[in-house]
């Protein structure tokens, strides 16, 4: 599903249930020791998932360790990004010669939990919901807000190497599967110029929601 939203030059794996008995390098495992089986086995399928798009790349298999906060560190010349939720694990990655970045992720399709949405919406984008839920009740507009939000930092954060906070940017969600969001803080300064603001596709199918966006290397 997810290589529904994103450029052809992104090369894209997924998966609906976990890989029995994933192999993963010893930086990997290392970093997972510690965890219950399920958080193992989710860290273990979503590496399995990039290794396989890497190979659509014509890459070998490498290791995947978390980075900087749990940002997957890829190899040289790569951009890429992992999602997993509930029954869904996804890896999209480029040549970084095509692309300057891709953030990619997936959501259960169901509201979000009480007291959540004031967290992650500012007050124009709770508006903006409310219409958008007034209109196409099918969907769960705040949790896809959420969704995009997250793509988005997915994207920004190896350009930018700085968190960029929920209230940091406004997204602009319509029925036609784009959004497009406006950086309310200094961006990176990319071949092109400062990255002042991103696009993006949404879908939400069989239970879950996605959303993906991709940065021009320029």
């Amino acid at each position: 599903m997810i290589e529904e939203l994103l450029p052809p030059v992104v090369q894209c794996v997924e998966s609906r249930q976990d890989v029995p008995d994933p192999v993963l390098f010893p930086v990997e495992a290392a970093q997972v020791a510690g965890a219950v089986d399920t958080r193992r086995r989710e860290y273990a399928t979503v590496r399995h998932c990039a290794r396989q798009a890497l190979a659509a790349l014509g890459l070998p298999p490498v290791p995947l360790p978390r980075g900087e906060r749990g940002a997957p560190c890829w190899p040289d010349g790569v951009v890429g990004s992992l999602t997993h939720c509930d029954g869904y694990r996804a890896a999209a990655v480029a040549r970084a010669s095509a692309l300057a970045s891709v953030g990619i992720d997936a959501e259960p399709h169901a509201p979000l939990p009480d007291g959540v949405l004031s967290l992650v919406a500012r007050p124009e984008e709770q508006s903006q919901l409310a219409t958008l839920a007034a209109r196409h009740p099918e969907v769960a507009w705040d949790r896809l807000l959420f969704c995009a939000k997250e793509a988005i930092y997915k994207a920004w954060y190896p350009l930018a190497r700085r968190f960029l906070d929920f209230s940091e940017a406004t997204v602009t969600l319509t029925p036609d599967g784009t959004f497009t969001a406006r950086l309310l803080v200094p961006g990176p300064v990319l071949p092109t110029g400062e990255l002042t603001g991103l696009t993006g596709r949404w879908l939400v199918r069989d239970g879950l929601v996605l959303a993906a966006t991709t940065v021009d290397g320029g």
